[in-house]
């Protein structure tokens, strides 16, 4: 299945269509069976999206959600995803979602993993949607390129995997490549024309597998519905 492209003039168009397109499916999830999943990306760039969803007409009880990865830091952390997530989602009648928290108070996410695994395996599976974000480098989620963990945790039965970042700061945990292809809906949510540009290529480009881009790869993988929201 080919990948989709929405581009949008504004941030603030692409914010409200994007939480338009997600509250629609979740609507949609919670019809069929009387419960939906989510699974959002951190970082600056979906704040705006966050606060948009948390205003839409949702039975928002009835969802459960968690992070497609995070930095292994507490949640009061200036760097912590989770606490963007609770800032800017968790809120009002959004307030009512079943957030599952991808970190505990283990020292290293690879001493913490079985219990997030634990935790997770808890969130209706598939994900009915799920939005990554990606990197300079072409990671998305935590799967970046040259870690040393990242064929285990391209290839793993698991449903979450511990991840040492080659330069970026913090030790991750992160959905592993078979849990984030399960998804009935894949969303990459980018800004600039850079990334637009990185994208393209990384969709494009004749190499070996394990020379691809990790965004390459996950959306490859990808059986359900993959979209692309964009603007500059």
């Amino acid at each position: 299945m080919s990948v989709q492209w929405h581009e949008f003039a504004s941030k603030d168009q692409l914010d409200q269509q994007l939480a338009q397109t997600i509250g629609q499916q979740l609507n949609l999830a919670i019809a069929a069976r009387g419960k939906a999943s989510l699974a959002v990306s951190g970082g600056r760039t979906p704040a705006g999206m966050f606060k948009a969803l948390s205003e839409l007409d949702i039975d928002f009880d009835k969802v459960y959600a968690t992070l497609v990865d995070e930095r292994w830091v507490p949640v009061d952390h200036a760097d912590s995803n989770e606490r963007t997530v609770r800032q800017n989602l968790l809120v009002g009648k959004a307030a009512a979602i079943h957030f599952v928290s991808p970190v505990s108070a283990a020292a290293t996410p690879h001493e913490g993993q079985a219990e997030i695994e634990q935790r997770f395996a808890t969130l209706p599976a598939p994900f009915d949607v799920l939005i990554l974000g990606m990197g300079e480098d072409g990671h998305t989620a935590s799967l970046f390129p040259n870690a040393p963990e990242l064929e285990a945790a391209c290839a793993s039965t698991d449903l979450v995997a511990a991840v040492t970042p080659p330069v970026a700061p913090h030790k991750r945990i992160t959905l592993t490549l078979p849990t984030i292809a399960k998804a009935h809906n894949v969303i990459v949510h980018i800004t600039g024309e850079g990334k637009k540009e990185l994208l393209q290529t990384a969709l494009t480009e004749d190499k070996p597998l394990t020379e691809q881009y990790p965004i390459r790869r996950v959306l490859d993988a990808v059986k359900g519905n993959k979209s692309v929201f964009w603007t500059a």
